[in-house]
């Protein structure tokens, strides 16, 4: 049977990476269960989000980009869109493929109990491996490659819970909306992690990859690809969390992140505990660590108007993966570049939602295509939700808010 994943697949492993595990994991060790409802809500608001992009680049075969740049859109809009997917891709991507890199890399470590000395060979590896993909750069590869790490870290989060015997009820109980006290910046960290900028425009610019010839077929296959990929991209993060919940809440013990909880759980339950949550965070790091520098060269050749896949294009990537890798390997703290980053990710989230339900609403570029009231309606929700996450993001580089 044929599974029902393309290019949501992409989205999914870019959105699982080392940050959305380590959230996950101390979110359900320093508050059990109770924030479960926050990842339901992120996984259904990114959906609609997610499916606009999609309906975008198979309708009008445009990526979110060239329709950012389109005749029609306001000189300054253009502009301002230009030099924040440079500061919040470019800039941004480079400084958290780093992150991607160095997560893996321990996941690897904690999975097979490798030596913190080996991490600095790991990241390489990690990155050769990513590079090998990126230049080859044939879409149907990247495709399965992504799909078989999201597949692996579903089983191995799977297993994971299974091992460590969640408590049933109380993974129901955490589907309502509550916030325990101190757990206000980790429920928006939870959904934060999940809507994320530059997926917007791999989405739209894979499923051109994926169906060129659009029609009212690739609409449906796209948007049922949209509902499979991103719901079990939801679950894995639902997994994660429930496995930090059983294990860890409670306990006392300080986590930092999945690794620390993979070595804390191979006294209780066994090495094949660690080699499952190891396994998942060295499959979400490599995920991300492949599609964070492909977004970027689709994003910056869209606003740019180099829409062509060619040697632009994968220089672009490489490069991404190049500094990412320097930072990794060197141990370096990439801090002005986030700040640089946080800022122009807080502003480009809700000009980008809303210019997409904007366009979404064009019958110049859609056609038939064009929302309904019901998708405007979801998206206008998102983009309040959007604005709120962008306004946080700016706050906490300038260290107004925690």
């Amino acid at each position: 049977m044929k599974l029902p994943f393309g290019p949501g697949a992409l989205v999914a492993a870019a959105f699982i990476g080392p940050g959305t595990v380590t959230a996950c994991t101390l979110a359900g060790a320093n508050f059990g269960y109770a924030l479960i409802w926050a990842l339901v809500f992120a996984t259904a608001a990114t959906m609609v989000l997610q499916d606009m992009a999609a309906r975008l680049g198979i309708a009008s075969g445009k990526g979110l980009g060239e329709a950012l740049i389109a005749p029609g859109t306001p000189i300054v809009l253009k502009w301002l869109s230009v030099i924040l997917v440079m500061a919040a891709l470019a800039l941004g991507n480079a400084a958290y493929e780093a992150g991607n890199l160095s997560g893996g890399a321990l996941g690897a470590g904690a999975a097979f109990g490798l030596p913190e000395t080996a991490q600095r060979s790991i990241v390489w590896a990690l990155a050769g491996l990513a590079a090998a993909v990126i230049l080859i750069g044939r879409y149907k590869l990247l495709e399965r490659l992504l799909v078989g790490l999201v597949i692996l870290m579903s089983l191995a989060f799977a297993g994971s819970l299974i091992l460590v015997r969640p408590d049933i009820p109380k993974m129901f109980m955490g589907l309502r909306p509550s916030l325990p006290d101190g757990s206000l910046l980790t429920a928006i960290a939870l959904i934060g992690t999940t809507i994320v900028p530059y997926n917007l425009f791999l989405h739209a610019a894979s499923v051109r990859e994926k169906w060129p010839g659009g029609g009212a077929e690739a609409l449906r296959a796209a948007s049922a690809d949209t509902r499979a990929s991103i719901g079990l991209g939801g679950l894995i993060s639902i997994l994660i969390l429930s496995t930090a919940a059983a294990s860890l809440f409670g306990s006392g013990m300080q986590i930092q992140g999945a690794a620390d909880m993979a070595a804390s759980l191979e006294p209780a339950y066994g090495p094949l505990a660690r080699l499952l949550v190891g396994a998942g965070l060295l499959a979400a790091g490599l995920s991300s660590a492949v599609t964070a520098p492909i977004a970027t060269a689709y994003a910056v050749c869209e606003v740019t108007g180099l829409r062509n896949r060619g040697h632009v294009f994968r220089g672009i990537a490489v490069a991404v993966l190049a500094i990412g890798t320097l930072v990794a390997s060197l141990g370096l703290k990439p801090v002005n570049l986030i700040l640089v980053a946080q800022v122009a990710n807080g502003i480009l989230l809700p000009i980008v939602a809303v210019f997409l339900i904007v366009t979404m609403n064009r019958k110049s570029i859609l056609g038939e295509h064009v929302n309904g009231l019901w998708s405007n309606m979801l998206g206008g929700v998102v983009v309040l939700i959007a604005s709120g996450f962008g306004l946080r993001l700016v706050l906490r580089a300038f260290g107004v808010w925690p």
